[in-house]
């Protein structure tokens, strides 16, 4: 007797098809893995080795490491399905593990992982599955993709709030969201679970991964400064007005809004204000300065038809995955846009992302500039 559950996953279709599916070894691509064999289509598995597997040695939750990719192995096998592994290190490194440091040392708060979507996941995976003679590609993220009436996909947010991804794929572009398929984005997590234990995948029980998996315990510093030395060079902690108020140990170590562990004494308490990477200072100040109301976006995606394009964009915002979103008014030019929120957000990180929200739709997204003033 079939699961009541799989009635609520999207099956992708009616026909049978070839279909690559990107699995990482946890629960939530190998459900994919299962639910799109038991519905008859013909599936691959593709597993990316993204990193050293020593670089994560005694982490647990960290993705695309050598236990996940046995576990991916260990599904596949018992789905009887095809599964490659594919060396992807070099690409990695380049892509995101150098992006993720470079961006540190510019004063930013990068998100790894929507750059591994961007520039790994979504093109190089894009590019084999195609190879591979594949209809689509699928993964376990929870996110949901509906078409319009002229077959053209939109992006929405998971059914789970909780577990919403759609902000780490902002910047997948209409071409790839026409070819991804995302199956259990209308389930909860422990639906996914129950539906992997009734397929008696030994992912079932797996824990979540972590967001940043090429970092061993935590210490991003730790990761920067092996791949960019002198990252940790100590510099001045200042005031708004410029008076140095102590030392930092490496701007890398701050970020925008932080309170806790500046090492400055003060009769009313400090924040990071602002990160001056050319004078490799910290710049402290009151919680008021943290307020603004209007910030810059470069490098936008926009997941809009010709006809929804306009001058200025009424939406909500998201400034941080787990942000409750808020209303804005978006002023596109080119390839950035200007974004003014209705009430002002309390430390707004450079690097981090602004994503545009219609409802649950994702209109488009993009990285947060740094003020040049």
């Amino acid at each position: 007797m079939s699961h009541p559950l799989l009635d609520m996953v999207d099956s992708v279709s009616e026909s049978k098809k070839r279909i690559v599916v990107a699995m990482s070894g946890g629960v939530d691509s190998s459900t994919v893995a299962a639910v799109l064999k038991h519905f008859g289509h013909d599936v691959i598995g593709v597993t990316l080795q993204l990193y050293d597997y020593g670089l994560a040695a005694g982490k647990k939750g960290a993705c695309c490491a050598g236990q996940d990719i046995y576990d991916a192995s260990e599904v596949a096998k018992k789905l009887d399905i095809p599964h490659y592994v594919l060396d992807y290190e070099s690409i990695f490194k380049e892509a995101v593990i150098d992006d993720f440091a470079d961006s540190y040392l510019r004063g930013e708060t990068p998100i790894p992982c929507v750059r591994c979507n961007q520039r790994v996941k979504f093109k190089d995976l894009f590019k084999v599955a195609k190879d591979l003679g594949a209809d689509c590609l699928a993964t376990g993220h929870y996110v949901r993709r509906i078409e319009d009436e002229s077959g053209k996909s939109k992006l929405l947010a998971g059914f789970e709030r909780t577990k919403d991804q759609s902000y780490f794929l902002f910047a997948t572009t209409q071409e790839q969201l026409d070819y991804l398929r995302f199956p259990i984005g209308g389930l909860t997590k422990p639906q996914t679970r129950e539906l992997a234990n009734y397929f008696a995948l030994k992912t079932a029980d797996k824990p979540d991964s972590q967001d940043i998996c090429f970092v061993p315990n935590g210490s991003y510093s730790a990761v920067i400064e092996k791949y960019r030395p002198g990252a940790l060079d100590s510099g001045n902690i200042v005031d708004v007005n410029g008076k140095v108020l102590g030392r930092h140990n490496g701007i890398i170590n701050f970020t925008i809004g932080q309170r806790r562990g500046i090492g400055i004494s003060s009769a009313d308490p400090l924040y990071v204000v602002k990160i001056n990477p050319d004078l490799n200072e910290v710049v402290v100040g009151p919680e008021e300065m943290l307020f603004d109301s209007e910030l810059e976006i470069v490098d936008v995606n926009w997941l809009l038809s010709d006809y929804e394009q306009s001058e200025t964009i009424e939406c909500e915002v998201k400034l941080r995955s787990v942000h409750t979103p808020i209303k804005a008014t978006i002023k596109p030019n080119g390839d950035k846009a200007i974004v003014k929120l209705a009430i002002p957000y309390k430390g707004i990180t450079p690097g981090q992302a602004c994503v545009m929200y219609d409802n649950d739709r994702v209109l488009g997204g993009g990285w947060i500039a740094r003020k040049s003033n």
